[in-house]
């Protein structure tokens, strides 16, 4: 029997309903911004990123949280001793940023929050050590500042031996140009930057995969891969920043961007016109994808529907930009390549990957 996302406990069905009710009522709220000389720019609810607009500029807010990949990192630590909180901040953080630069946006300042059910969750030195040193690390990736943080106990809501981390950021636009704003059009490039691993997404299916196996993440993975299932997980996640940053330097138009977390290459559609988003040149998934795909076993739809599969940031840019695009992804730092096309095809919204024989039509992504 085939494992799924639902039967980790996680049913995007009702979570996005949450969401699209949350929107409905924030609007309800906007008028607030007059007195504060800002308004709310068209399009942005259901975005990575909530943007607010003044004469000259847009700041951006984004909150987001970890999840549960710490849970990895704990049972990995219990059964080897080796701390992978440093690679669980920048986790964190990447979280933030990466949704920040989706619109356009620079991250100014990133905030922590970290709650225990016991303070005495502090008291270990190297792992307190590793996660503050994380944090400030992938602050200076990102080019942001810490700005602050909250370290609440939650008694009775929090397991005393675990944290919960999340946080929030600030960024800012400006010129106003600057806003990737979803100018996409018939035959746009998709460019895709590859991804550490499963990043930040998933991890309840993983975590559930690691109860199944007898040596649970210490299991090797196998395809050539030497690294433990666990350590494979931790790897840190990439932060996209720098990729957007370099294209605003070269004056690469970027017409739309997504960050490729939860509901998988789905995400890839978060766009709310409709298009179809043709990937023709798929690259073979990394070993942990593979591992995970057997291991489950998990259907390879489902595969593409939850992980991002080795991709962690796609760009959509006008055909005369794309060459211009790979290059500043390159300059950056990044593994990025050409995987497709945008198509108008009336009002259809789909994801499709003809090689693979997947397609997503608009309905499986409902976060608007």
């Amino acid at each position: 029997m085939s494992l799924s996302y639902e039967s980790s406990g996680v049913r995007y069905d009702q979570l996005d309903a949450f969401k699209r009710a949350c929107q409905l009522a924030a609007r309800t709220t906007t008028g607030a911004l007059a007195a504060h000389g800002y308004s709310e720019p068209a399009s942005t609810r259901g975005e990575s990123a909530y943007l607010i607009e003044a004469a000259d500029h847009y700041l951006a807010h984004v909150e987001e949280g970890l999840g549960t990949k710490n849970l990895v990192a704990d049972a990995v630590q219990q059964a080897t001793g080796k701390c992978f909180y440093r690679e669980i901040a920048i986790d964190t953080v990447a979280t933030l940023v990466n949704d920040l630069a989706t619109c356009g946006a620079l991250p100014i300042s990133v905030a922590m929050h970290a709650a225990v059910g016991d303070s005495g969750w502090f008291a270990e030195a190297p792992r307190r050590q590793a996660l503050v040193a994380g944090w400030a690390e992938g602050c200076r990736l990102a080019g942001a500042v810490w700005g602050g943080g909250e370290t609440p106990t939650l008694k009775g809501l929090v397991e005393p031996n675990t944290i919960v981390l999340a946080g929030s950021a600030v960024g800012k636009i400006s010129p106003k140009n600057l806003r990737i704003t979803g100018d996409v059009r018939d035959g746009d490039a998709i460019i895709f930057l590859a991804s550490s691993g499963v990043q930040t997404n998933g991890l309840s299916l993983c975590r559930l995969i690691a109860e199944k196996l007898p040596l649970g993440y210490q299991t090797r993975l196998g395809h050539g891969d030497l690294r433990t299932y666990g350590e494979a997980l931790l790897a840190p996640s990439v932060i996209y920043v720098a990729f957007v940053r370099e294209c605003q330097r070269r004056g690469i138009k970027l017409n739309y961007a997504a960050h490729v977390t939860g509901h998988g290459w789905r995400k890839l559609m978060r766009l709310d016109e409709p298009f179809v988003y043709e990937i023709t040149a798929p690259r073979p998934v990394p070993t942990l994808f593979q591992f995970l795909e057997e291991s489950g076993p998990i259907d390879r739809r489902e595969m593409y529907a939850t992980f991002n599969q080795g991709v962690g940031f796609a760009a959509y840019v006008a055909p005369e930009n794309e060459s211009a695009a790979l290059a500043a992804a390159q300059a950056a730092g990044y593994d990025a390549w050409l995987a497709g096309r945008v198509k108008k095809e009336g009002a259809r919204k789909a994801v499709v990957v003809p090689s693979l024989g997947l397609t997503f039509e608009g309905d499986t992504l409902q976060v608007r």
